[in-house]
């Protein structure tokens, strides 16, 4: 944090706490004291000479880390869980200090790739929809898409609190034999349980599910619950997108 007076949600986001949206909750929740004092306000501003603490821990800036993790099953996308189930920073070893927080989640019992960081401007651009970042699912399915379920799948399939984006949809291979098919889905949406809703939605209920890209990265040379540091050319590559 500099001299410049930010809002205290960016600056936590900044120090690694969490993303703002995360922040804001925390700050509304009294968790939060600027110089001593509980602040619950959102338009509270404040720079480097002041002293914050979150949960009584002081804050500070950090150095900007981004990772790419290959997420188990079994797993929270979040810094901590209220049932006391393992979470995503649970994975993580002593070479990752910083506090860093996932970008989006995958659900508890999907598998694949998932970004973490503790830079809330790079989080908050990812995460939202003008960005279009295209995200690739693998997915076992109970049995076979006709030719019109695949096409209401691709053309957007309406919920009660939003109807899907147009989606590319491949049919893999099929088990005829277990009634089941492996599809291949390309959305760039990230609404609770999307996936499996689609196909829920068309009669094809989703009995596993893994996300294998995000935009132009993938899990290459990673096995499951391991992660990697992203290249420079691959923050900046993402920072890029319009």
């Amino acid at each position: 944090m500099n001299t410049e007076k930010v809002r205290l949600q960016k600056a936590m986001s900044d120090a690694g706490v969490a993303s703002r949206r995360k922040s804001e909750q925390m700050i509304a929740d009294g968790e939060v004291v600027v110089n001593g004092k509980v602040v619950r306000e959102m338009g509270v501003k404040v720079d480097s000479h002041d002293k914050i603490e979150v949960n009584g821990v002081p804050i500070r800036s950090e150095k900007k880390r981004y990772i790419l993790m290959y997420k188990p099953r079994g797993v929270i996308s979040a810094v901590k869980d209220d049932k006391d189930r393992k979470v995503i920073t649970d994975l993580l070893k002593e070479d990752v200090p910083e506090r860093v927080y996932p970008i989006g989640r995958l659900d508890y019992d999907t598998s694949g790739i998932i970004l973490l960081t503790n830079d809330g401007d790079f989080a908050n651009k990812l995460m939202h929809p003008k960005y279009h970042v295209d995200k690739v699912y693998v997915a076992k399915v109970q049995g076979f898409l006709s030719t019109e379920e695949i096409k209401k799948v691709e053309a957007g399939i309406k919920f009660k609190d939003y109807t899907s984006a147009p989606a590319k949809l491949r049919v893999m291979s099929k088990d005829t034999k277990k009634n089941t098919s492996i599809v291949r889905l390309t959305i760039h949406e990230g609404h609770n349980h999307q996936v499996k809703n689609m196909f829920q939605a068309v009669g094809h209920p989703v009995s596993k599910l893994a996300r294998e890209q995000y935009g132009f990265l993938n899990l290459e040379g990673l096995v499951s619950g391991r992660y990697r540091n992203l290249t420079r050319q691959e923050v900046a590559l993402l920072k890029e997108r319009k």
